[in-house]
């Protein structure tokens, strides 16, 4: 097992390949961009690493001995939000499906470009920050006001103007917060598809369109064009838009 030591303050990714090519693929070109990597060819020794390092991201190939990746990803999207990305074989399509619907971020088919590889980590990183961002914010607030509506952050509960409590599924809660933590600024599907993920719920990039159409309806404002009313405005081409102020409650 080969580890760089850069800095401390570098990214540090977590490796698990049996293959020891691969590994020294990874280690090598994710080293050579100040990027931190621990790479094991065992799956049992996953916990620990984890138990004794910060791991920013972790790249698990499905084929393992011991713990496979498919167990690993499946245990720790039980415990935390820590980015997968899940290495596969070419004809192994039902592994990347099963390991994308047990929490795996993103896949890479072998052989990979390892500069493709490095795209993806970057990527995946990013989306990490934007959503402890929004998660950070929503643990100073105690909710938001907007249009005569409140939203209680702590209790996930909306309430209508006219104070009757309407029920919100989690998927539909962690979207109207993703909003009314960026009012009055477009939000692209993915973006959504990333904030909504707050609570470790699954939403698919196809399904946006359809949990936005359901929050809709229940904000009493059915028109999808943006008419009078409508509080979260379609951008065609683009995303979405929440229209209304909102003020946040400390």
């Amino acid at each position: 097992m080969k580890v760089q030591s850069p800095p401390p303050s570098a990214v540090h990714v977590l490796a698990v390949d049996d293959d020891p090519m691969i590994r020294q693929l990874i280690v090598d070109y994710l080293g050579d961009n100040d990027i931190r990597v621990t790479a094991l060819p065992d799956g049992r020794l996953v916990g620990d690493v984890l138990a004794r390092e910060t791991i920013d991201l972790l790249i698990v190939d499905v084929k393992l001995p011991g713990e496979d990746g498919m167990r690993i990803t499946r245990r720790l999207r039980d415990e935390s939000d820590l980015p997968i990305i899940m290495l596969t074989g070419k004809c192994e399509e039902a592994d990347r499906v099963m390991g994308l619907e047990l929490g795996a971020d993103d896949y890479l088919t072998k052989p990979f470009s390892p500069r493709e590889l490095l795209a993806r980590v970057r990527a995946l990183l990013r989306r990490s920050r934007s959503r402890e961002s929004v998660a950070d914010r929503l643990t100073r607030i105690r909710g938001y006001r907007f249009s005569g509506w409140e939203l209680n952050v702590r209790l996930r509960r909306l309430v209508r103007p006219d104070g009757v409590v309407v029920a919100l599924t989690n998927t539909e809660f962690n979207l109207l917060a993703a909003f009314l933590a960026a009012p009055q600024r477009i939000l692209t599907r993915d973006q959504l598809l990333e904030l909504s993920r707050l609570h470790n719920d699954e939403v698919y990039d196809r399904a946006i369109d359809v949990q936005v159409g359901r929050l809709r309806r229940k904000l009493n404002a059915p028109d999808a064009d943006g008419g009078p009313g409508c509080l979260i405005r379609t951008q065609r081409g683009c995303g979405y838009v929440f229209a209304a102020e909102a003020e946040p409650m400390h």
